[in-house]
């Protein structure tokens, strides 16, 4: 409980009535999810569950707080070795992997702007999306459609600077 109290001053109520009239969270101005919440989550119990994963065939995981801060600070550590600072646009194309998760909190932590992104993207709408948003890096699974998708639309990305490919098919001009 001990973080819950952290942000928020009360967790009983008596009434509906009594949580609409005194529910309040204490949100810090310099509030970072990916310190405030999973890391400190991982300080209080570094094996507390934080996210638990499936697959389509049966596969299964749970991922501790401090598993998260572990790959979130060396997901940090790429996108910054990248160039990516505070206020940067990475968009992601992980589908619902473990991956998406860890890089959200990664980008939280540089103060970086996560674009969580559809797999089903054709190549105008990543260039379009890049453009307006003016994308630094796209993170993308390794499926050859998505890829064929980034690929093509990459020349016309105006501010993108890198392609980041998690998985083992690295195409030409992306990193992994």
């Amino acid at each position: 409980m001990e973080l819950i109290e952290r942000f928020l001053p009360r967790t009983e109520f008596d009434s509906y009535e009594d949580f609409m009239q005194n529910y309040t969270v204490n949100v810090p101005e310099d509030f970072n999810f990916g310190f405030d919440v999973v890391d400190a989550w991982a300080e209080i119990d570094d094996n507390k569950p934080a996210l638990a994963w499936c697959n389509d065939e049966g596969n299964d995981r749970t991922y501790t707080f401090g598993e998260i801060k572990r790959m979130s600070n060396k997901a940090a550590n790429l996108y910054r070795s990248l160039g990516v600072r505070k206020g940067d646009t990475v968009l992601l194309m992980l589908k619902q992997r473990v991956e998406v998760w860890v890089c959200m909190v990664a980008l939280h932590k540089l103060g970086a702007i996560c674009i969580p992104a559809s797999f089903q993207l054709t190549e105008k709408d990543i260039d379009y999306r890049c453009n307006l948003a003016k994308v630094k890096v796209i993170t993308t699974v390794d499926e050859p459609a998505i890829i064929e998708h980034v690929v093509r639309a990459m020349p016309r990305c105006e501010t993108l600077e890198h392609v980041l490919v998690v998985g083992d098919a690295i195409p030409e001009g992306c990193a992994s």
